[in-house]
């Protein structure tokens, strides 16, 4: 049993994105929040027809927005018959419940919509009950006009509550009871994949992470000579895919991690603990980086934070930025007096700013186009050798 989907999400379904501008979120954060979050709906299956933002101190009790720009909404939905309304930021029971009833539409938040993508895209039974356990969770306290197919298991002989056991009651012990099945159920898993870690013997460990749609997949395929799914969508990768890589003369295992996101739910990062133990137990990050999107150091400072909040902040990391062929920039004419912006800079400018004060390894190249593809091996040659050298010096000779 599973909740009960928000939406079915067909192509043709529309949508449109709400988002608010406060002391933490002006209008430039915002914008890029909302093409974020455009991109989630259209991996989902929605086409985005309008963007909607409003001012606020701090969001209505009742339903988030104030009651004119409500109203502008509503007033648009109606007249285009959209289909499904999203907000940017995570709506309490309430709130969720009082929006439906004004919009009479499907009501998601990023979260409810990320978790919806998870469902998606969860192929193995791993991810999948990874993604439920995660569904649950969010959803207890949403469960009013939300659980109406869940079966009921009222007053009588034999059931708890006696007689009188509302509805709503019944059905917060129905999904607590899920909810502790499914953890079972991953304890399990997780038993048997910590075995499967073990045997994998004495090769080091090498993991691919950062934010999703960064390349990650593509890099896995082009080292390791396999075929995971790769697309221009985000959360392509859900299962970790662990390969066994040879280069030159020397054996090491490579994982391609779920891609992070900014506020990515912490319901999920809970049920993926076991995916993300790869992260954690790696000898070797890789942190990809897309630097041809406008937000690359915004995605890089969100992988760097999810790393840390999971405990693998300290390990050693080979910071990879990928797609420089599709890196674009506009030179500032030479009579602009106009101030320098992100825009102007070249990728050679970039180098010289703060990544010249790294005190990690940084490299640049394109998957796709396969650019620079040999310096990168060749870094990775030397950093897993030495780390092989470190924990297994009787080995020396093999190189």
């Amino acid at each position: 049993m599973k909740p009960q989907p928000i939406s079915t999400a067909k192509p043709d379904y529309t949508c449109v994105l709400i988002g608010v501008l406060n002391k933490f979120q002006n209008e430039s954060i915002a914008h890029e929040y909302l093409e974020e979050l455009e991109f989630l709906a259209s991996t989902y299956g929605l086409e985005t027809k309008k963007w909607f933002t409003q001012k606020l101190e701090r969001p209505d009790k009742a339903t988030f927005i104030g009651k004119g720009k409500l109203e502008e909404v509503t007033n648009y939905v109606k007249e285009h018959n959209v289909d499904v309304v999203i907000f940017d930021d995570e709506l309490s029971p309430s709130q969720q419940r009082n929006l439906e009833k004004v919009l009479g539409k499907k009501i998601l938040d990023r979260t409810t919509l990320i978790l919806e993508i998870f469902e998606q895209r969860a192929q193995t039974a791993h991810a999948k009950t990874q993604v439920q356990l995660a569904q649950y969770q969010y959803m207890l306290p949403r469960l009013t006009g939300m659980w109406t197919h869940l079966e009921r298991q009222r007053g009588g002989t034999g059931t708890r509550g006696g007689a009188g056991e509302k509805e709503i009651e019944t059905d917060r012990r129905i999904v607590r009871d899920k909810i502790a099945l499914l953890k079972e159920r991953l304890r399990e898993i997780d038993k048997q994949m910590i075995t499967q870690r073990k045997n994998r013997g004495e090769l080091i460990r090498v993991a691919l992470v950062g934010y999703t749609n960064v390349g990650k997949s593509t890099i896995m395929n082009m080292i390791s000579k396999s075929e995971v799914l790769a697309e221009n969508k985000l959360f392509a990768t859900l299962d970790t895919t662990v390969r066994k890589v040879t280069i030159d003369n020397l054996f090491f295992l490579m994982s391609d991690t779920v891609g992070f996101i900014r506020k990515l739910p912490t319901q999920l990062v809970e049920s993926f603990k076991s995916t993300l133990d790869e992260v954690r137990e790696a000898d070797l990050l890789i942190h990809v980086v897309d630097i041809s999107h406008k937000n690359f150091e915004d995605h890089l400072n969100v992988v760097k934070q999810t790393l840390q909040d999971i405990g693998a902040g300290d390990k050693p990391v080979i910071l990879l930025f990928n797609k420089i062929d599709a890196f674009h920039y506009t030179p500032k004419e030479e009579d602009d007096l106009t101030p320098m912006t992100r825009d102007n800079l070249s990728l050679e400018d970039i180098k010289k700013t703060w990544m010249k004060n790294l005190n990690t390894t940084c490299l640049f190249m394109s998957a796709l186009k396969k650019q620079n593809v040999d310096e990168f091996k060749k870094v990775l040659y030397e950093k897993v050798k030495e780390m092989h050298i470190k924990r297994y010096p009787y080995h020396n000779l093999l190189y």
